[in-house]
């Protein structure tokens, strides 16, 4: 189970790396992992001698080339030792750089093991689960708690903002990192959804 320390610990990442960063898929991808969902197709698909399974993670004009590189994943693999390893990696390779190039991403190699944020272990966890009650509990008290610590500053230095120009510097500071910490989580929850869809919609699938 995620920690609510590293549930604050990841929203105050995306919060510093900027939404914008979030909503395009660039900072907390995961697809791209060797324990993460792509590649879990592609073992699948391996294990049952049948691409299907890890078609839905590329779009149709990236479909030929997984294809082709699983047919040729195939003839290799049944050679065993070495060359299935090597045969399967380049099957992963292939298949997470599709997936990546379909959604407008550059690719940056197969991630390894334990590399995934927290808070997507725990979306996932949320899916197979078949309930997201726990996740939104845990991260809406991160953000809340923040909130607050960030309000709490604010009107502590305002009290004394007149009496001198640093102590004014002080409040403006805190003023502004606690008002853009609440409208970096009011544009992701009111426009991230909209903006994350439509780029999963242009590549043709969903992540």
């Amino acid at each position: 189970m995620m920690t609510m320390q590293l549930i604050k610990l990841t929203i105050l990442t995306v919060i510093a790396l900027g939404i914008p960063l979030v909503l395009a898929g660039k900072t907390f991808a995961h697809c791209d992992t060797s324990d993460g969902p792509v590649v879990a197709a592609a073992k699948l698909a391996l294990q049952k001698g049948d691409v299907t399974p890890v078609l839905k993670w590329v779009n149709k004009d990236g479909e030929k080339e997984v294809r082709e590189a699983f047919a040729v994943t195939m003839k290799v693999r049944s050679h065993g030792g070495d060359a299935q390893q090597l045969a399967d990696r380049y099957f992963f390779e292939t298949v997470i750089r599709v997936h990546r190039a379909g959604e407008g991403l550059p690719y940056t190699g197969l991630k390894p093991t334990g590399t995934i944020e927290p808070v997507i272990l725990a979306a996932d966890k949320s899916l197979e689960q078949g309930s997201a009650n726990e996740l939104a509990a845990d991260i809406a008290k991160a953000v809340q708690e923040e909130i607050q610590k960030r309000f709490t500053q604010a009107v502590e230095k305002k009290k004394h903002a007149e009496e001198s120009v640093e102590a004014g510097r002080a409040y403006v500071e805190a003023y502004v990192g606690f008002v853009h910490f609440v409208e970096s989580i009011h544009s992701l929850a009111t426009e991230g959804s909209e903006a994350h869809g439509h780029s999963h919609k242009s590549a043709g699938h969903n992540e």
